[in-house]
């Protein structure tokens, strides 16, 4: 069984660059304090090291 992390956005994704907005809704997260589980793989740490400013992790 692989680890999962929980990720939660934390500030809002309006007025941020389309890549970013592009992150965020392929993680799942589409509103604000929205939480997500997701597989600790390393494409979902790049997505979250690219918005890191914008979600909070809990591992």
């Amino acid at each position: 069984m692989s680890a999962e992390l929980k990720v939660t956005l934390v500030r809002s994704h309006i007025g941020k660059p389309a890549g970013h907005r592009a992150v965020l809704s392929g993680m799942g997260l589409t509103k604000l304090n929205k939480t997500v589980v997701l597989k600790d793989t390393a494409e979902v740490r790049g997505m979250i090291r690219k918005v890191s400013h914008l979600v909070k992790v809990e591992e």
